[in-house]
C-alpha cells in the first residue's frame, strides 16, 4: 500500500515518464548494430564531437551525487555545498583539459590502470584497476537507492522493486549501445536535469521571500548563506570544516583526485577525435558545472529555510518533497523524469567505465591475455551484467548514512586520493619508481580505511561527517605520498627513454595552430574568470 508521502501521478504525468524511457532505450537498440568491435562497444570508437564530449563529461557527474546529494546538502550545510563546484570542480577540470589530457589521449591508453601499466608495472595497474571496479560498483549502488527513494515517495514502490527496476533499465540501454549510447543518453539527460529543476529553483527561492527571505529565514544557524566568511572556524558553519580541511581536503585532494583520475568521467574526454577536442571537453563542461549550485544546492536552502520536515531526517528526501510541494501536473513527471535521468546517468556512467576496466585491465592483462576483439566484446557486454548485479547489492549500504553525500566523499577518499598522488608524482617526478607507486598506493588506500574505522569506534571525533570525510582523503593522499617518495628513493631510478611521452618534463609539446578563441586556454580563463566572481558574490 502507498505510504503517507505517496503522490498521485495523473496520465501526463505518465506519458511524460513513457517517452522517456522508450527514448533511452530507443537510443540504445539503434546504436546497437554499430557496436562491432570491442573499442566501439567500450571508447565509441573514439569519434565524438567534443561539444558532445563535453555534455557528456558534465553529465556523467549529474547522477544521485549532483541531484538528491547536493539538495540534501543544500539543506544540511547550506550554501558552503557551493565549494564541490566552485572550489572542488572547477580548477580541477580546468588542469584536467590543460595538462592531463594530452597524456591520456597522446598514450592512447584505453584507461587510467593502462596509463599506471605505461608508466609504472602491471601490478599497480592491476591494484588500481581492482580499487576502481569496486568503486565503481559503489557508486553504482549509490544511484540505484537514490532512484528507490524517488519511488518510495512518488509512486509508493517499495525499495527492492524500485532498485530492481532501475537495474533493468539501465542494463538495457547500456548492454546494447555501450559507452556510446550512454554518451549520448548522457546529453539528453543534461538537459532534462536543467529544465527539470531550474523551475524548481526559482519556485522555491520565490515562496521563500527570495534570497533576503531565505537569509533572514536561517540566520539562527551561522554560515547557512556565506561560502568563505563562515570557514575561518569550525564552530562559524554546519559543515564544521575550517580553511585548511576546505582548502587541502576538497579543493586539492578531493577534487583533483577525481576529475585527474576517475576514468568515469575521462573516458567521455577519450571518446573525442583528436587531443584539441579532447582537451576542449572538460572545458566546456566547466561552464555550466559552475552555474550547477544554482540549480541543485539552492532548493536545499529552501527546504531548509521553509523548514520542510524529513522523513528519519535523511537528507536525501529534499528533493523528491520539494516536487511533491510545489510541481503541478505535467511539471510534476517533468521533474520525475529528471530525477531518473541523473540516477541512470550516474549508474549507466559507472557501469560502462567498469566494463570497459574489467575487460581490459583486469580480464585481458591477467585473465585472457590473447583474447580476440570479439571476445573482449563479448566480454564487456557481460561486465556490464555483472556491474548492475554487484550494484544492486552495493545499494543497501547507503542505508547506513543520512546524505549521499557523506558517503560518497568517504568512498573518494579512500580510493580517489591516493591514486591522486600516485599520478602526481608519476606525471611530474621521473624518480618515482614502480614499486614506490604500488608500495604508496597500498598504504594509502588502507590508511583510508583505517582511518574511518578508527574514527568509527569513537578515538577521533569531527564536527561532522563531511569535516571527516576532507580529512580522510588528506590522511589517504600524504601517506601515499610520503610512502611512494620513500619506497622510491631507496630503489633505482626508471630510465629516461622509458619515460618520453609519459612524464611532462619529457614530453613533447604539441604546437595548436588554432584560432584564439578555440584555444583551451582561452576557454580555461573565461570559466576561471566567471568562478571567481562568484566565489566574491556570495563571500
Amino acid at each position: 500500500m502507498p505510504g503517507p508521502l505517496h503522490v498521485e501521478l495523473r496520465l501526463v504525468d505518465w506519458a511524460i515518464l513513457g517517452i522517456y524511457f522508450a527514448f533511452v532505450l530507443g537510443i540504445g537498440w539503434r546504436l546497437k548494430r554499430h557496436m562491432r568491435t570491442a573499442e566501439e562497444f567500450l571508447l565509441s570508437g573514439r569519434s565524438i564531437p567534443s561539444w558532445i564530449t563535453g555534455l557528456a563529461f558534465l553529465s556523467a557527474n549529474l547522477g544521485a551525487l549532483e541531484v538528491m546529494g547536493m539538495a540534501g546538502n543544500g539543506y544540511k550545510y547550506g550554501l558552503m555545498t557551493a565549494h564541490f563546484y566552485w572550489v572542488g570542480a572547477i580548477p580541477a577540470m580546468v588542469f584536467v583539459g590543460l595538462f592531463m589530457m594530452p597524456f591520456y589521449y597522446g598514450s592512447r591508453a584505453r584507461s587510467v590502470p593502462e596509463y599506471l601499466r605505461l608508466r609504472f608495472d602491471e601490478k599497480t595497474r592491476g591494484l588500481n584497476a581492482l580499487s576502481f571496479a569496486v568503486l565503481t560498483v559503489l557508486m553504482s549502488g549509490i544511484n540505484m537507492y537514490a532512484m528507490a527513494i524517488v519511488f518510495e515517495v512518488m509512486l509508493g514502490w517499495s525499495i527492492h522493486t524500485s532498485i530492481l527496476m532501475s537495474a533493468a533499465v539501465v542494463l538495457a540501454y547500456t548492454y546494447l549501445g555501450g559507452l556510446t549510447s550512454s554518451i549520448y543518453n548522457e546529453v539528453l539527460q543534461f538537459f532534462l536535469i536543467v529544465f527539470g529543476f531550474a523551475p524548481l529553483a526559482i519556485v522555491g527561492v520565490e515562496a521563500a521571500g527570495g534570497w533576503s527571505g531565505i537569509e533572514q529565514r536561517l540566520a539562527h544557524t551561522p554560515g547557512m548563506t556565506a561560502i568563505w566568511s563562515s570557514a575561518m572556524r569550525t564552530t562559524d558553519n554546519p559543515m564544521g570544516i575550517e580553511l585548511f580541511g576546505l582548502l587541502m581536503g576538497l579543493g586539492f585532494v578531493l577534487s583533483f583526485g577525481y576529475w585527474c583520475t576517475d576514468f568515469l568521467v575521462i573516458q567521455r574526454a577519450m571518446a573525442s577525435r583528436d587531443i584539441p577536442s579532447a582537451q576542449r571537453t572538460p572545458l566546456i563542461a566547466a561552464l555550466p558545472k559552475a552555474l550547477f549550485p544554482f540549480v541543485v544546492v539552492v532548493p536545499g536552502l529552501v527546504a531548509a529555510a521553509l523548514a520542510i520536515e524529513l522523513p528519519g531526517n535523511r537528507y536525501d528526501y529534499t528533493l523528491p518533497l520539494l516536487l511533491k510541494r510545489f510541481y503541478p501536473t505535467g511539471m510534476l513527471g517533468l521533474g520525475l523524469a529528471a530525477l531518473l535521468a541523473s540516477f541512470m546517468s550516474g549508474m549507466a556512467g559507472n557501469v560502462t567505465a567498469f566494463n570497459t576496466v574489467w575487460t581490459y585491465d583486469i580480464y585481458q592483462a591477467y585473465i585472457h591475455r590473447g583474447a580476440s576483439d570479439q571476445a573482449l566484446l563479448r566480454t564487456g557486454r557481460l561486465a556490464t551484467l555483472w556491474g548492475v548485479v554487484a550494484s544492486i547489492g552495493t545499494a543497501y549500504l547507503v542505508l547506513r548514512f543520512d546524505s549521499l553525500m557523506d558517503y560518497m566523499q568517504l568512498l573518494f577518499g579512500f580510493f580517489n586520493a591516493p591514486i591522486f598522488a600516485t599520478f602526481l608524482l608519476g606525471m611530474f617526478c621521473k624518480r618515482t619508481t614502480a614499486n614506490g607507486a604500488f608500495y604508496g598506493l597500498l598504504c594509502g588506500i588502507s590508511a583510508g580505511i583505517l582511518h574511518h574505522v578508527v574514527r568509527s569506534v569513537g578515538f577521533i571525533r569531527y564536527p561532522s561527517d563531511m569535516a571527516a570525510a576532507f580529512y580522510g582523503a588528506i590522511v589517504a593522499f600524504v601517506t601515499c605520498f610520503v610512502v611512494t617518495v620513500l619506497v622510491s628513493l631507496a630503489g633505482r631510478a626508471p630510465a629516461e627513454e622509458a619515460l618520453r611521452g609519459l612524464v611532462y618534463s619529457l614530453t613533447p609539446r604539441q604546437q595548436l595552430r588554432l584560432p584564439w578563441h578555440l584555444r583551451p586556454g582561452t576557454a580555461a580563463v573565461a570559466v576561471l574568470v566567471v568562478v571567481v566572481l562568484l566565489n566574491w558574490r556570495f563571500f
